[in-house]
């Protein structure tokens, strides 16, 4: 591994989301919705710089395939803004 490899893998952890008992099937659709909503519930209670609020940030970046994170986060992202948002934000 040459020094500048070494370097980045320094700099970087690789992990994965944690299995969620709540979503056991392999199709993790809910489950990329439901940490969408838990990121803004989170940032809502705590603020965006609230570190904990980033896990699920990450795991809806993870999770959601990448058809949902070009057409479906927007959409979502609009719903939220217009108050038409088909779940509850509040914390």
């Amino acid at each position: 591994m040459a020094d500048t490899e070494k370097d980045l893998a320094s700099q970087y952890v690789l992990k994965t989301v944690p299995f969620d008992a709540r979503f056991p099937n392999q199709n993790q659709t809910r489950n990329c919705f439901q940490n969408y909503t838990d990121y803004f519930k989170c940032i809502k209670a705590k603020g965006e710089d609230y570190s904990p609020c980033k896990q699920f940030f990450r795991a809806y970046h993870s999770l959601c395939p990448s058809a949902y994170l070009l057409f479906h986060l927007s959409k979502w992202d609009e719903q939220r803004e217009n108050g038409t948002f088909p779940a509850s934000l509040d914390p």
